[in-house]
């Protein structure tokens, strides 16, 4: 050491290549640690656990989705369809197809898919799925991204294909609910093992709602653009095909503020037909929006309209075509004989001849004024116009149909039809013919019969003394015809009257002498029948109402009924020249100016609560009745004093409305002469009426007193 000292024991000399450091203090021994388990076989175990687990999950869930998809697939069965998705209306078509009226709550007439052309469907593929001709049923990720943008305030999205959009539409309801949504996943994937892609595409376009109250592209074309959806071009389909989307967002016309919108979402479905190919770009680049119709308020069943669907209802089930429930159900294309030029004109006439001259704020009978018309083709007995009344919506009885108001002396040419036809003879033993002569004495009681004293009343009480048939028939003697009913046999009478086409069970059609002056209440188009088959020599053919009836696109079998002979020509012929005799010098002149060879009868019935002009050319046999109903209690009324005249007969206002109804409904054709086969010596003849006569200004109600009561 430096400083001379011996060294401490145990010490040592210092390694001079070392640093000098203070030596480390010495710390006490711990106590010994066993060592660290190891880990390399635990984490193994514990992963294929968390494995076995998340494996053992995973098939649960799998079973459980798999266990509840098969669950569901048993379970739910394709139910029958709603009442809604099936209701149809019935559609009422002109001749020339011109819609009059669609009768029903639901607008829908279901169609073929091969009657929606090519690019409509094209267009609806593009708006609504685009893939659904080559995908399955349903569209799981679609269902669940429509799921998740619901949940997080994107917008209700269905994620539905078009085949659950026509499960939800055809067989169930429209609530948002899980279950619906469960039903319609399985209903689908059903149905699309079921039926083709064509069926479910045509299902879909006929169940679709598209706005305006119309379900279904048929209803859809109508009220849009009003035509048949066979009419529509590529633009139309396409904003129909927009409005399936939401249509009131997208109606421009009801709401033009969604004009911008409409428009985007109909190049978004053109977009959509040039990417697939079903459209060219040229067309596209070419392609104008189709603005649609204004919103057409309903029309329902007014005017005529209602009148013309009654009747027709009335025609298809008195004749068995379809029963009410049949008829009920909708779903019917009806195309009537109706044609449109001919029943606007016999509109036309009504009110320039009567309803624009009605004044009840002043003439109270005014109230009471009803008019019923039908016109017939002779030679095919199709009905080719009808008026029923002023609007069916206000006066809800058809004046065409209805057999409450007595004829009156338009029956009698059936009279006289019936004693040509049976070759009858008078009282005297003189065959009846136009030219055979009656005591036209006032009041004067009927011979030869059996029962009680019948003494009918002429008009106005006026006696005629001898006269002939002809001018009997222009003067309407009451006492001539009640004497010619009982020689012919009352009998005889009905049964003609029956076979020229009143229907047997027309009320007040009595085989007494009374028959002669009308009491029976045929309706209007019963009379037109019957004066059609005068007017067709003879040759009856029931009236033809409906031309075509159709379902689904299937037409529908009717009954054919041929014309047949029900009296011989000769006869029919030689009534038709004594009712040219009325309207040339008799009380019916006022139907020359339809300006054109015609033949007719005047009638009013008792009181007169009624007046008829019932009348043909060798085209057109037409009937005109004027009725008198109180509006409030349907209580009969004489027309006294309506329209401001002293009364209403066949000869003035009915028989203005044939002749300008015949004018007009002819008009454009040439006016033909009748051809006749008259007995062997007789000629046809128009003398001017016997300045002997008593002047008769037509009929009137006294004429009627045929109640056969006065026994």
């Amino acid at each position: 050491m430096s400083d001379g000292q011996p060294p401490r024991p145990g010490w040592e000399p210092r390694d001079p290549t070392l640093p000098a450091t203070p030596p480390t203090p010495a710390t006490p021994t711990s106590p010994a640690r066993p060592p660290a388990p190891s880990t390399t076989g635990k984490r193994p175990r514990r992963r294929a656990r968390v494995l076995r687990w998340l494996l053992g999950t995973f098939l649960l869930a799998a079973l459980l989705l798999t266990g509840g998809f098969l669950a569901g697939y048993l379970l739910v069965d394709i139910p029958p369809a709603n009442a809604t998705a099936t209701a149809q209306t019935n559609v009422y078509l002109y001749q020339d197809g011109t819609q009059i009226a669609r009768d029903g709550e639901v607008d829908r007439e279901n169609i073929r898919l091969a009657r929606v052309p090519a690019p409509v469907q094209h267009a609806v593929l593009a708006a609504e799925d685009r893939d659904f001709y080559s995908d399955r049923a349903v569209d799981p990720k679609a269902m669940v991204r429509a799921a998740w943008n619901t949940v997080t305030g994107k917008g209700k999205q269905s994620g539905s294909t078009i085949t659950q959009q026509y499960v939800k539409n055809y067989y169930l309801a429209q609530e948002q609910t899980i279950t619906r949504k469960v039903k319609e996943f399985f209903i689908a994937i059903k149905l699309n093992r079921e039926k083709s892609k064509d069926e479910i595409f045509e299902g879909y376009l006929n169940t679709s709602y598209f706005g305006r109250n119309a379900y279904g592209i048929q209803a859809a074309a109508r009220a849009y653009y009003g035509k048949d959806a066979g009419e529509l071009d590529f633009t139309q389909g396409a904003y129909l095909a927009s409005l399936l989307n939401a249509p009131s967002a997208y109606d421009v016309a009801t709401r033009p503020e969604n004009r911008t919108r409409a428009v985007a979402r109909w190049h978004y479905v053109l977009d959509g037909m040039v990417k697939e190919k079903w459209l060219s770009r040229a067309d596209r680049a070419a392609a104008r929006f189709p603005t649609p119709d204004p919103a057409r308020p309903s029309t329902g069943l007014s005017g005529q309209r209602g009148y013309i669907v009654q009747a027709v209802e009335q025609y298809l089930t008195s004749n068995g075509i379809l029963d009410d429930k049949t008829l009920a159900g909708g779903g019917h294309r009806i195309t009537t004989t109706l044609e449109k030029t001919k029943q606007d004109a016999f509109v036309a006439a009504v009110e320039n001849q009567v309803m624009s001259q009605l004044d009840p704020a002043r003439n109270p009978v005014d109230r009471f004024v009803r008019v019923g018309g039908a016109a017939i083709d002779p030679a095919t007995g199709r009905v080719l116009a009808l008026y029923g009344g002023v609007d069916y919506t206000k006066q809800y009885v058809n004046n065409a149909t209805r057999r409450d108001y007595q004829v009156g002396s338009t029956f009698k040419p059936f009279v006289l039809t019936a004693a040509v036809e049976s070759a009858a003879h008078t009282q005297e033993g003189e065959p009846i013919t136009p030219n055979t002569y009656y005591d036209g004495s006032n009041k004067r009681p009927v011979q030869g019969w059996n029962g009680a004293v019948y003494d009918p009343a002429n008009e106005d009480d006026l006696s005629y003394g001898d006269i002939s048939v002809r001018n009997a028939t222009d003067n309407s003697v009451n006492t001539v015809y009640a004497q010619m009913a009982v020689d012919v046999g009352p009998a005889k009478v009905k049964e003609t009257a029956i076979a020229l086409g009143l229907p047997a069970n027309t009320p007040d059609l009595n085989a007494s002498p009374s028959i002669a002056l009308g009491p029976a209440t045929a309706s209007v188009l019963d009379m037109a029948e019957a004066y059609a088959t005068l007017a067709n020599h003879g040759r009856h053919g029931t009236y033809t109402l409906v031309d075509t009836i159709s379902k689904d696109g299937e037409e529908l079998t009717l009954p054919t009924t041929e014309s047949r002979q029900v009296v011989r020509r000769e006869a029919a012929d030689t009534v038709t020249s004594v009712l040219r005799g009325v309207v040339e010098s008799g009380t019916g002149t006022a139907a020359l100016s339809a300006g054109r060879p015609a033949a007719g009868k005047t009638g009013t019935a008792e009181d007169d609560k009624a007046a008829w002009f019932a009348g043909y050319t060798p085209d057109l046999a037409t009937v005109v009745a004027m009725m008198g109903q109180d509006p409030d209690t349907g209580e009969q009324k004489p027309l006294y004093g309506a329209l401001g005249q002293p009364r209403i007969n066949g000869g003035g206002t009915p028989a203005e409305i044939w002749a300008q109804f015949t004018r007009e409904a002819l008009a454009g054709t040439e006016a033909r002469e009748f051809e006749l086969q008259l007995p062997e010596g007789m000629e046809e003849s128009f003398d001017a009426m016997d300045p002997s006569l008593p002047d008769a200004p037509g009929e009137r109600g006294e004429e009627e007193r045929a109640e056969g009561d006065r026994w």
